[in-house]
């Protein structure tokens, strides 16, 4: 179940990210609504979910997924595009992500 917690917590920061750029510095509404929302669903959820996932593996996984899923969102509600370097990086995110989730014995509870 904590599991499932990490991935809410993924999931609201990503939109709660992605509605920050649309709230205009906090000068629109319903996007700042969404951030503030976004945003508190994604730390009660992290909250939850550190309760038996260790705290650095928890947001290692969470800032890892979350920057590859927020670029994913730049560029499909934004059009912002990556360069080689940035798409190299992001790939190396990724195989982090894969190395502590497979091999890493610090995520067994």
């Amino acid at each position: 179940m904590s599991y499932v917690f990490l991935a809410i917590a993924i999931i609201g920061e990503v939109i709660a990210t992605s509605a920050m750029k649309a709230s205009n510095s906090f000068t629109r509404l319903w996007p700042s609504v969404i951030v503030v929302c976004g945003y508190a669903v994604a730390f009660y959820s992290l909250s939850h979910a550190i309760r038996t996932i260790p705290l650095g593996i928890a947001y290692a996984l969470w800032s890892g997924v979350g920057i590859v899923l927020i670029t994913v969102a730049a560029y499909l509600l934004y059009s912002q595009r990556l360069d080689t370097p940035a798409l190299i990086g992001m790939s190396l995110i990724i195989a982090g992500v894969l190395v502590i989730n497979l091999f890493s014995k610090s995520t067994a509870h």
